[in-house]
């Protein structure tokens, strides 16, 4: 097959499928496609409602879950870690879950604990890189509902930039007393204390494969912060990143516009 040929059937899947990979079937290099994207959706223990809600309107079980994979390259999962007393009831309630449902990302070498959701976000970036083969990783929170198409649409949109960050960017203000809610214990970092570096939402954001990969690799040096996702944005200072500040990864409701990502429920 002649290049010119390849590259026009590649472009028609990127369009009709949102699929980011293409493989010819007279290609005996390249055994895998790669994803459009891999959806990390954060949970933890108790919220099994959430979860059961997700299924039911935009995440899909079973074999639908398996086609939305398959055909549209765009892999969702739940993500979550393990409990401090490793084999509780927690964890088992959430193997149970899992054996009937195969539907998530289960960090064995991270305790599940508000204050360690920087470091969980690390690990779900590290352990989806190493797994899967995607265009893009995204976060999103188990209490916000997805329209998976109009995300696919816009990743298909940002496939030309190796290195993008695409959320709605704000910068929010550092707590700097040790009795606030969200004390930054850095926060002498942060020019003049007062406020945190343009970063994206932790409602829903996305990051580029060579990010993701950039975070795997020094998993070992980057910082976390009182937030999960100022840490993020903060893994990106310093490097050649286009920051993508779109209103409709905004997760505030359905009626923000037409082709609207989310909704935070």
């Amino acid at each position: 097959m002649r290049l010119s040929a390849i590259e026009m059937d590649l472009a028609a899947a990127r369009q009709e499928g949102f699929v980011s990979g293409y493989l010819s079937q007279n290609d005996t290099q390249h055994s895998k496609k790669r994803h459009l994207a891999v959806i990390g959706i954060i949970t933890t223990f108790g919220r099994k409602k959430n979860r059961d809600a997700i299924r039911e309107a935009w995440m899909s079980t079973g074999a639908a879950l398996r086609e939305l994979q398959d055909n549209k390259g765009i892999v969702v999962r739940f993500v979550i870690g393990r409990s401090a007393n490793h084999g509780d009831s927690f964890d088992t309630e959430i193997d149970s879950e899992n054996s009937q449902t195969n539907d998530f990302i289960i960090l064995d070498d991270h305790v599940e604990a508000p204050e360690e959701l920087a470091k969980k976000m690390k690990s779900f970036f590290v352990h989806a890189v190493e797994k899967w083969d995607a265009e893009f990783y995204t976060k999103v929170n188990d209490d916000v509902y997805v329209n998976i198409d109009a995300l696919g649409a816009a990743l298909s949109s940002h496939l030309d930039k190796p290195r993008v960050y695409i959320g709605c960017m704000k910068s929010g203000e550092v707590f700097s007393e040790p009795t606030q809610r969200w004390y930054e214990p850095d926060w002498w970092k942060f020019g003049d204390g007062k406020w945190y570096f343009r970063y994206a939402s932790g409602d829903l954001y996305t990051i580029s494969r060579a990010l993701a990969q950039y975070i795997s690799i020094n998993r070992s040096i980057l910082q976390t912060y009182a937030h999960d996702d100022i840490s993020a944005g903060s893994w990106f200072i310093g490097l050649d990143v286009n920051h993508v500040d779109d209103s409709k990864f905004c997760c505030a409701s359905w009626t923000s516009g037409p082709g609207v990502i989310c909704a935070a429920v």
